[in-house]
C-alpha cells in the first residue's frame, strides 16, 4: 500500500525502525524547543500531510520510552487520522509527570500506525442476544 505524503518539515520522512515495526516515529517540527509543564498539554506540529487510501486510518500513539521515562503521552490516544483529512498531522502531548519536559526540534514525539478499518452498517433491532457477560463492564470479568 502506498500513502501519498507532503513533508514540510526539516526532517526525513517517517520510517520504520525495524523490519517488523508496526509504527513509524513522528518528529516535532519546531524551530525552537517547547517546554511542557507538569499536567500541561500542547499541540506539536509534525510538518507532515498525508492522503490515506479509502478504508484506512492512521493512529497516533505514545512512544513507550517517553511515557515510561518522562510521563509524556498522547492525550487522545490513539488519535485517529481519517482517510479524507488533508491537514497537517499534529500531536496532542501531555506531561503527566511532576517535572517540566522540553521537546526539542526533530525529537521523536509519537508513533503512527496505519490500519485498515471497516465501515459499519447499522441494523436497528428491539433487543440483543444474551451472553454470559451480559451488561457487565469496567472490571466485571475480574482482575
Amino acid at each position: 500500500m502506498k500513502v501519498r505524503i507532503v513533508n514540510k518539515s526539516a526532517h526525513p520522512l517517517p520510517s520504520y525502525a525495524t523490519p517488523q515495526s508496526a509504527g513509524v516515529d513522528l518528529r516535532a517540527n519546531l524551530e525552537t524547543p517547547v517546554t511542557i509543564g507538569p499536567l500541561e498539554r500542547t499541540l506539536v506540529p509534525t510538518g507532515l500531510f498525508i492522503a490515506l487510501p479509502a478504508g484506512y486510518e492512521a493512529q497516533v500513539r505514545p512512544r513507550s520510552g517517553l511515557a515510561a521515562k518522562h510521563g509524556i503521552t498522547v492525550l487522545n490516544t490513539p488519535g485517529t487520522i481519517d482517510a479524507d483529512y488533508r491537514g497537517e498531522i499534529k500531536v496532542i502531548l501531555v506531561n503527566l509527570s511532576n517535572e517540566p519536559f522540553e521537546i526539542v526540534p526533530g525529537e521523536r514525539i509519537a508513533q503512527m500506525v496505519i490500519a485498515r478499518h471497516e465501515t459499519a452498517e447499522w441494523e436497528e433491532v428491539e433487543s440483543l442476544d444474551s451472553t454470559e457477560r451480559g451488561a457487565g463492564g469496567f472490571g466485571s470479568t475480574g482482575r
